[in-house]
Formats: C-alpha cells, structure tokens, sequence
C-alpha cells in the first residue's frame, strides 16, 4: 500500500500538550493548579510504572498530582473510604484508581464510589452510560485518546464498517460506543467468536483491543483499511498486532510503541483539566 499514514499519537499528545499548558496555566487564577490523584492498590510492577508515567506527564503540564499507595490487603471497604474522603476534597479535581486491583476488591464497586464529577479516567459505570447516550461525560481515556488520535488525522468514521477487538469495561465497550456515535457501523468481536481471522477483510477499520501479542497480522486484513492497535506488551516489545508487512497492506495504522499509549496519558491530563474548568468556570 503506499502513502501509508503513520497514526502517531506521540505527535498528536505533544501539540495537544502546549494547549493544555496554557489552560493549566490560566486555571491558577483560581489560586491552585489541577490536582489529580491516583490510587496504587498492590505491588503489580506494570501498574506501578504506569502510574509513574502518570505522575511525570503531570509534571510536564503544571498539574499537581499525589500518589496513595495500598497495601496488597485493602479491602472493598477501606479502598472505597479513601475514595469517597477524595469526593469530598474540593481540591482534588480528578481521581484515578489505577486497573487491575488485588482479587479480593471488587473493583467496579470502588470504580463506582469515584463521584462522575471527579471520573477522570471515564471507569464509572453512570459516565460509560452518559457517554454512550451522547450525555457529557469524561470518556474512558484509551478509547478517548483513540477517537482523538482519528480526528486528529482526519480519518472520517462516518459510514465506516468498523470492528472492535475486546470488550473490556475502560477499553472495548467504550470504544465501540464512541465509534457508533460517530456514525460508524461497528461490531465487537472477542474471546469467544467463531472464525473472527476469516472475518477481517470485511472491515474498514480494526481496532485491536485483545491482549494477546501479535494476535492479528497484516494477512487477516483489508487492503486499504486503517488499523489501531491499542495492545502493548512490554516483555515482546510489541502490542496485539505483529507489524510486519503492515506498510504494504493499511492505509493507516498506529504504531507501537509510540501510537495509543501517549494519548491515553494526554486524554488523562485532559480530563483532569477540564473538570477544574468546570468546577470554576
């Protein structure tokens, strides 16, 4: 395929950086910047880098942040105390209750207790509904940053055949309900469909949300399509789609490293600016 589009969300996150720069900066009129404030429930090493990674791209922007880290052993009740001790604090804008938690929390219930004013990283189950409805909302940040990376790139979604890989709650539903409401034509696929490799050269657009490395490849897909991988998999170096001959096949794709990763952060940020925005202006 040539003049394929490189779909580079790390250009994308840093234009979109110098704009939230400048409102961060106007929002400390107010007499504070934007606080946001993630929960770290565990040891998971992998959740712990990217709450790192959280806290640095705050940094960058002039956004206060604050990490609480949990013990292992939190229960249900004690996660949803901090969190709801957080609702309350007028100066936390955001709240971030970084995925997974320790099995003995139930974590939709916790995700739940985060109040919609504060759901910055889109988790609660009334924001998913609002968001799907075309109510305001704070859409879940991976899809989110995914619509953003497309508009960016101007790539029309409307009339567009689109599939979605996965089904996760902060990945594969919302994407799919953004894309809909996009006016895209769109099915979701997972773990469980028949003959879903047969099936992809129907597709105008893939976004590959599975969690398996390499689980698609430039074969299984539509000349001329646009793919997202929204996968990554440290240990691999790679994400949910193995890239090679990609180039030849796609009109576009987004790269990994480099593509959904850095505007997941970006839309984080966002968020978190734009519900101080809305608290004060």
């Amino acid at each position: 395929m040539n003049n394929c589009l490189i779909l580079d969300g790390k250009e994308v996150a840093q234009i979109s950086s110098e704009s939230l720069i400048a409102r961060v900066k106007k929002l400390n009129n107010y007499g504070r910047p934007p606080k946001l404030v993630a929960i770290l429930v565990g040891d998971d090493p992998a959740s712990a880098t990217y709450v790192t990674m959280k806290e640095r791209a705050c940094h960058s922007l002039g956004i206060e942040t604050e990490i609480k880290r949990l013990t292992k052993n939190t229960s249900t009740t004690e996660l949803q105390q901090i969190i709801k001790d957080l609702n309350d604090d007028q100066t936390v804008d955001g709240i971030l209750l970084q995925h997974p938690v320790p099995k003995q929390i139930d974590e939709i219930k916790c995700f739940n207790t985060i109040c919609i004013e504060k759901d910055v990283d889109g988790v609660t189950t009334e924001g998913f509904g609002n968001m799907a409805m075309g109510l305001n909302a704070f859409g879940s940040c991976t899809p989110l940053g995914i619509m953003r990376i497309l508009d960016h790139y101007k790539i029309n979604l409307e009339g567009m055949n689109a599939l979605v890989i996965g089904r996760s709650q902060i990945l594969g539903k919302p994407m799919a309900a953004m894309l809909l409401n996009a006016n895209a034509t769109v099915t979701i696929a997972h773990s469980k469909t028949k003959n879903l490799k047969n099936s992809l050269k129907e597709f105008d657009l893939v976004v590959v949300a599975v969690g398996v490395p390499k689980f698609v490849s430039a074969n299984d897909l539509k000349e001329g399509s646009v793919l997202v991988d929204a996968g990554y998999h440290p240990a691999q170096k790679c994400g949910d789609v193995d890239m090679t001959n990609i180039s030849n096949i796609v009109s576009a794709y987004t790269p990994v490293p480099g593509g959904v990763g850095p505007m997941t952060i970006n839309t984080l940020m966002m968020n978190t600016i734009e519900a101080m925005e809305k608290k004060y202006e």
